[in-house]
């Protein structure tokens, strides 16, 4: 995974609470690793269903209903291996890079606040975040259980600024899908010619095995797995496979 880091001049940090605090008490107070964000961002299966952890960008946003959970899982492992504190400024995404900051914003009442995605959830249709029991009672949201939000990624990694200016992203490695193997070399190219479009860009792998030739043409450029799925599944081409570059 790489961390690209541009134009934060006007970045702070932000403590669970909301608060300001230093870099080195921040940094302390977050599990940040390229080995747990390795992990986080495998795709993962909940109640029979497959999900798909993807990059974010600063400005991304979506609504939908938020939900809230408290003392039941108070002190309990989140996902990226914090302890869950309900009086902390979390809340689970089941996407989102672990340690994304978010804007969630009540739409009934336009009651506004900065979280932090630490656990995976809610898995229930229609719910697009589950927040901390602190941060539910600061939207006003917590005696009705659920509410209609809108949430936008403003910072990574506990840091938050000027959202013109920030321009953060968690970048993951492309996806690759396999759409021909060829002897003939030319046939390859041609191939090859043929599927690249705006999106996708393709290229070609020589692979010397027992004296002879083959040319595997793949299609590059699928930011997460399930983009290739979703490209695959179209069984435009026989016998296609993905990879991770």
């Amino acid at each position: 995974m790489i961390f690209i880091f541009s134009g934060c001049s006007n970045r702070q940090y932000i403590h669970s609470d909301g608060s300001s605090i230093s870099s080195s008490t921040q940094t302390q107070k977050i599990r940040n690793s390229s080995n747990m964000h390795r992990a986080t961002m495998r795709p993962y299966t909940v109640l029979g269903k497959k999900y798909y952890p993807e990059k974010a960008n600063i400005n991304d946003s979506s609504s939908g209903i938020a939900s809230w959970y408290g003392p039941d899982f108070h002190n309990k492992l989140t996902s990226n291996g914090e302890t869950y504190n309900m009086h902390a400024m979390t809340a689970a995404h089941k996407t989102l890079p672990m340690n994304t900051m978010l804007r969630v914003t009540n739409l009934e009442n336009d009651k506004k606040i900065i979280v932090r995605i630490n656990d995976r959830g809610p898995f229930v249709k229609s719910r697009i975040i589950d927040l901390s029991n602190k941060a539910a009672h600061k939207v006003d949201m917590v005696k009705k259980g659920t509410a209609p939000v809108r949430i936008e990624v403003i910072g990574f990694n506990g840091i938050v600024g000027d959202t013109s200016e920030v321009t953060q992203s968690v970048i993951m490695s492309d996806y690759a899908v396999q759409i021909g193997a060829f002897r003939d070399k030319k046939g390859a190219y041609k191939h090859a010619k043929q599927h690249a479009d705006s999106r996708y860009s393709s290229k070609i792998l020589t692979e010397h095995k027992n004296g002879s030739v083959l040319y595997r043409v793949y299609l590059t450029g699928f930011k997460s797995d399930s983009e290739a799925r979703d490209y695959k599944s179209q069984d435009e081409f026989s016998g296609s496979f993905i990879v991770k570059e």
